[in-house]
């Protein structure tokens, strides 16, 4: 009896059922079935499975990102370890054209003083000016003299949260102040998804519906992270239980024309997040972004 077992256990159900509408039509006349029939209420199932609304609210957010304009500040080991590393590379660097110049120029003059040196070395250039090395080296001089680096740290510009050319060493994140429910809070731009679009394409409308119109560039097609929360017991129905934010990095590409401070916007270092952030959803954010 095990082995007669074993045989139908083995069988498909496509096989089976086949088998089953051989033996009815023999024997009842019953309408036979068929693999078409079964795949197409198969499908039929899913589609009537997909249709069924989802009671959670769906919203994408862009993590819009300003890297760093200019370096920062070397630690104090980092300042030795730079100093080590030039001295290493000019011990066992060659001399470079300059230097070689500078050298000819000196043999040239020694041998000038000491009447050994032939005129007919400068028959092609007697009607040109001759530069030496060490003039060059003196006008160098005199144009680094001249030369005043911008500031690397502007009070006035970096107590300014709406503006985005402060803290230039550092990277910072956009926040927009969004109305949620009854009050204002300040979120990464987000809008609700819409049917037919991705989760990518509704972050995307979320960043173009700013006013102030940055562009960007999207670093995935998948979310890097996701909040959930519920709706307060009193408004919370069988269809709309909650909301689930996905958040979707992106980097700031095209700054444009310098605009004016827009008050609806914070462009904030990621230690100041924790000022203007609920603590469930700063938690969630800070998984995603990294300090580099």
């Amino acid at each position: 009896m095990a082995a007669p077992c074993t045989r139908m256990a083995s069988r498909s159900l496509l096989q089976f059922l086949s088998c089953f509408s051989r033996t009815a039509v023999g024997t009842t006349g019953l309408r036979p079935f068929s693999s078409t029939s079964v795949c197409h209420a198969t499908f039929q199932t899913k589609s009537v499975t997909g249709r069924v609304s989802s009671p959670w609210t769906l919203m994408a957010a862009v993590c819009l990102r300003r890297l760093p304009v200019i370096s920062t500040e070397c630690s104090p080991i980092e300042q030795e370890f730079r100093q080590m590393m030039q001295q290493m590379e000019f011990e066992k660097s060659l001399l470079s054209d300059h230097e070689l110049r500078l050298l000819e120029d000196a043999e040239r003059m020694h041998r000038k003083q000491a009447h050994d040196y032939d005129s007919d070395e400068e028959d092609d250039h007697r009607d040109q000016e001759i530069v030496l090395a060490q003039d060059l080296e003196d006008s160098w001089e005199q144009n680094l003299k001249s030369f005043q680096p911008a500031p690397r740290v502007r009070a006035d510009v970096d107590k300014d949260l709406t503006s985005l050319e402060r803290c230039l060493d550092d990277s910072l994140l956009l926040l927009a102040e969004q109305q949620v429910g009854g009050e204002k809070l300040w979120l990464l731009p987000q809008t609700q998804w819409q049917e037919g679009e991705t989760l990518r394409q509704t972050a995307e409308r979320a960043l173009a519906s700013l006013p102030a119109g940055f562009k960007a560039t999207f670093l995935s097609n998948a979310p890097c992270g996701v909040y959930k929360y519920k709706l307060p017991e009193a408004v919370r129905t069988e269809s709309s239980v909650g909301t689930k934010v996905f958040f979707f990095k992106a980097v700031l590409s095209d700054r444009g024309p310098p605009t004016a401070p827009h008050a609806s916007f914070l462009w904030l270092k990621k230690s100041e997040l924790q000022h203007y952030l609920k603590p469930a959803y700063r938690m969630k954010v800070d998984r995603f972004i990294l300090e580099l």
